[in-house]
């Protein structure tokens, strides 16, 4: 029996997991570095050291890269058993289900550092932490994501469920961005609280929403109603070497990686563009993000209108080269002699653009490229493809954090902000490159919505 097509109630109890796995790693994007690195006026206790390595290399860098070599291995097994998985309830959400606790319990836990000073064995607990919530996560959203395909079987159903996704991806961002509100709040509520434990008291907050926000998607959607799938025979060996050789899929990988290192730049780095180089209150964040959610929500049927003449590539192309533009913008902020309020709105309301058709097209993209994969291989490899995908991903997200860190050895300080603004320089560089390969992607005919 085919399965039924998905109808909007289900889209959007879809696009509730994007937003709770969106909720819990920008919270690590958001506050992870403000946390373990704050500036000297923060109120939060040194917790790690901040010896720097080789001159560019700190704790928290070598940190977060380090965590992420588990991830060589653990990525494509939770695809492989994903895909090739026989339980009657089916290949995804099962896994999904498993997910929702471990990634509430570690993401909560990596602000929880056993001892409220500099300390080696914090080092431990971070990048302990730190790897069972990349575990976590990924165990949901690998399987999460190669449901897309299978639910939305037509370009244009993929692009509608895409855009649901990426409306909960943003919504993430949305909420994620109210940390420091949220910490301000608790400590205005209740006299001595310290800066650090609001924070912790915050963490938790957000985590149990998207925990929820994750178990709606988990629970909500019947697999096996809406989606009609054969597991996969196909070896872990063999389906990695078709997948990776498949040349248009690495051309899209290089043009969304490089999307979510510029997305983890800018969330790390927010708290940093409006306090140091702007001079304006870091409660200003919610602020700042609401307005570039909304303004994002506004092109996205813009987005979706103008790619059924266009294609998705020159859409893709065009956002990149405008998002270097954005990072051009975060160097010269706050040096321009333009009221700080107008600098950051303006360049907020510019990124929300690319944002919008970022978030939308890479999905759409990749299960195209799956369903040609599936017909020219007669084999399933949904979650493996994703996998590859999300791995690239959360190597972005490090990579972006990691950046991040490094340039504040060059300054993170009122009159002393070189290391800020070179993250604008470096943030320019890789979204130009990055285009410029994309280039070399092939849209078929088949790809594009007609």
């Amino acid at each position: 029996m085919d399965a039924k097509k998905l109808p909007v109630s289900t889209q959007i109890i879809y696009g509730f997991g994007m937003m709770g796995w969106s909720i819990m790693i920008n919270i690590i994007a958001v506050l992870l570095i403000y946390f373990y690195e704050p500036p000297a006026d923060s109120g939060i206790p040194v917790l790690v050291t901040q010896l720097v390595i080789f001159g560019i290399f700190n704790a928290v860098a070598l940190i977060t890269t380090s965590g992420r070599f588990c991830d060589v291995i653990f990525d494509p097994l939770i695809a492989q058993l994903s895909d090739r998985s026989k339980n009657p309830r089916g290949r995804r959400t099962p896994f999904m289900r498993i997910a929702v606790l471990p990634s509430l319990l570690f993401c909560t836990m990596v602000f929880f550092p056993l001892v409220h000073k500099e300390s080696t064995i914090n080092i431990f607990w971070l990048a302990g932490m730190l790897i069972l919530f990349y575990v976590s996560t990924t165990t949901f959203v690998i399987p999460y994501n190669a449901l897309l395909p299978e639910l939305a079987p037509t370009p244009e159903e993929k692009v509608s469920l895409s855009s649901w996704q990426s409306a909960g991806y943003v919504f993430g961002i949305g909420i994620s961005s109210n940390t420091f509100n949220i910490a301000n709040t608790l400590q205005q509520s209740f006299k001595g609280m310290s800066v650090l434990v609001s924070m912790q008291y915050t963490v938790l907050i957000l985590a149990l929403l998207a925990a929820v926000a994750m178990a709606i998607t988990a629970f909500g959607i019947d697999e096996k109603k809406y989606s009609k799938n054969t597991p996969s025979k196909t070896k872990l060996w063999q389906a990695l070497a078709q997948t990776l050789g498949n040349k248009n899929f690495r051309f899209f990988i290089v043009a969304d990686f490089t999307y979510f290192i510029a997305i983890t730049i800018i969330s790390a780095g927010l708290i940093y563009f409006i306090t140091i180089l702007l001079r304006l209150p870091k409660t200003m964040g919610n602020k700042i993000m609401g307005v570039m959610v909304i303004v994002s929500f506004i092109f996205y049927p813009v987005v979706n209108k103008v790619v059924r003449k266009t294609g998705k590539k020159i859409i893709i192309i065009i956002s990149l080269l405008l998002l270097a533009c954005v990072f051009g913008g975060v160097y010269f902020l706050g040096k321009p002699d333009i009221d700080a309020n107008v600098q950051i709105f303006a360049l907020v309301c510019v990124a929300a653009i690319p944002f919008a058709s970022l978030n939308i097209l890479p999905v759409a993209i990749l299960a195209e490229i799956i369903e040609r994969d599936r017909k020219e291989t007669n084999a399933n490899k949904e979650a493996l493809y994703f996998a590859v995908r999300y791995f690239f991903v959360k190597i972005a997200q490090t990579v972006g954090i990691a950046l991040f860190s490094m340039m504040l050895v060059y300054g993170k300080d009122v009159n002393h902000d070189q290391g800020i603004r070179l993250n604008g320089v470096v943030g320019f560089v890789l979204c130009l490159v990055a285009a410029i390969i994309f280039t070399g992607f092939k849209e078929t005919k088949a790809a594009s919505v007609d």
